[in-house]
């Protein structure tokens, strides 16, 4: 079968959506690094609509930080990809024309660092992960001892982190005289903007302090808010696709239909009109980016651990057991009492349309997928709640199951025994202290030992841990189920 490609879009179905622009007349006013499957179906969603109204300054150049996975996919079919939009029984496909090329940065570092410091480069954005921002998670500092930091630290001829990309072009922009940079981390963090603001200046700083003043001064680094639900692209995905359409896609992703970016409006100079392209751009994103974390993500692992020590594979199958369904009305109760909406959230309103978004069959997102890099994910995602409900003297059992079942997962088999993989950048640790304390209890006392998840004012408190080992015990003698059961209540 042929492959996508600008040669072969006249073979498409007429119902598949393609550039209606010129592509041949398109500035890549943006760098993006990181372009996994997440940045294709969101910011790229976005900037190809920006670009099919008529600006079409912004272009898209990815960076893959690691591997040559994605250049490879999308090379040879001149950048374009299928965005493949699926809710119950209805499929859109849509091919997306705002990806110029992919650069691979261990290959050809300089080539990125050009791209980001080339004239026509406004805004440089990012998906990397909370790993890829090289900040300690206790501290904020950035991790100086990392060997990839370290090298940066000492030449960045040839970055190896993103921070370090960063700095090295801005480098080049201030000794051009060109302006410096928006760079929006588009990651599910709290303060993503000031994260990646610390780790650039910290570099910046040992590099050369006049250009850190610099960047101080004239680079923008905004907070944002972004949010989407992509499953991981399976080969048979890829397989029906290529049925449905006559050519094959290797770069396609899938997603649903709602989307939704919230933007600090801070910026270093040209941007796309982002309110015109569905975007929401404000003085405060703090709101709206605990809302999402607290209740969204935070419900989303906890029921990815749940349900995957339960056997559930998908997350419409988790949602769909009645007792995980009274469990998340209980999770979502007790996280919602911790936030101050923004004006034109209706939280009862959210909940209502998060619940149907998980259980949304036709994206079989995996609870395996969503389970990565826990410790990562857990102290803004259950842990930040935690800490507000335990400051105020309320009871938390619903959040303190989510965390017992991280841990209960770090012991790397479900229920019935069966294997997962604990794909975490803390799992040798996790591992370690689960082969070190055969005792459950204190098996559980250990993991919550770990400084760079658990911060020592929380996890010594009494009103968490108690708490939080009594679900660990729930888990191991009543199964998730039982837990859920237990902690949510049954209908």
């Amino acid at each position: 079968m042929m492959r996508l490609s600008e040669q072969t879009l006249d073979r498409l179905q007429p119902a598949v959506e393609r550039p209606g622009y010129d592509r041949r007349a398109v500035a890549a006013g943006v760098v993006h690094l990181g372009i996994g499957a997440f940045h294709r179906a969101h910011q790229a969603d976005v900037l190809d609509r920006a670009l099919a109204g008529g600006d079409l300054r912004w272009g898209i150049r990815g960076a893959s930080l690691r591997s040559p996975g994605v250049r490879d996919q999308l090379g040879p079919q001149d950048g374009l990809y299928s965005l493949v939009v699926r809710e119950g029984s209805e499929t859109r496909v849509r091919v997306i024309g705002a990806v110029r090329d992919v650069l691979v940065a261990p290959e050809s570092p300089t080539a990125v660092i050009e791209a980001l410091a080339a004239p026509e480069t406004r805004l440089a954005t990012l998906t990397i992960t909370e790993k890829g921002y090289r900040l300690d998670p206790a501290s904020g500092a950035l991790m100086i001892e990392d060997p990839d930091v370290a090298a940066d630290l000492m030449s960045l001829d040839a970055p190896r982190t993103a921070p370090g990309f960063l700095v090295a072009a801005l480098a080049r922009r201030r000794e051009r005289g060109l302006p410096a940079l928006s760079v929006i981390s588009c990651d599910n963090l709290p303060h993503n903007g000031t994260r990646i603001r610390d780790a650039v200046l910290a570099i910046a700083t040992r590099y050369d302090p006049l250009l850190a003043d610099w960047i101080a001064e004239t680079a923008a680094f905004p907070q944002t808010m972004i949010d989407r639900i992509v499953p991981a692209t399976t080969a048979a995905d890829i397989d029906r696709l290529g049925i449905e359409l006559g050519v094959e896609d290797h770069g396609m992703v899938k997603t649903e239909p709602f989307l939704q970016w919230v933007i600090e409006d801070r910026f270093a100079g040209e941007r796309p009109e982002f309110e015109a392209l569905g975007v929401e751009v404000t003085q405060d994103v703090a709101a709206w980016e605990d809302a999402k974390l607290r209740l969204l993500n935070g419900a989303h692992s906890a029921l990815a651990y749940l349900g995957g020590l339960a056997g559930f594979r998908f997350m419409h199958e988790v949602v769909a057991q009645p007792v995980f369904a009274a469990y998340l009305d209980r999770l979502w109760d007790e996280a919602a009492e911790t936030l101050t909406p923004p004006p034109g959230l209706d939280i009862r309103t959210y909940r209502a349309e998060l619940a149907r978004r998980f259980a949304n069959p036709a994206l079989e997102h995996r609870t395996a997928q969503i389970a990565m890099d826990g410790s990562q994910k857990l102290p803004q995602r259950l842990l930040a709640s935690c800490a507000d409900r335990v400051t105020k003297g309320q009871r938390l059992p619903a959040l303190s199951l989510a965390v017992a079942a991280w841990m209960r997962w770090q012991e790397g088999r479900d229920e019935a025994g069966d294997p997962h993989v604990v794909d975490d950048p803390l799992a040798a640790q996790t591992h370690r202290l689960v082969l070190d304390h055969p005792e459950l209890l204190e098996r559980g006392a250990a993991l919550l030992s770990l400084r760079a998840v658990f911060p020592a004012n929380l996890a010594e408190n009494p009103h968490f841990s108690g708490p939080v080992l009594d679900a660990y015990r729930r888990l191991s003698t009543r199964g998730a189920l039982g837990a859920a059961m237990a902690a949510g209540g049954a209908p």
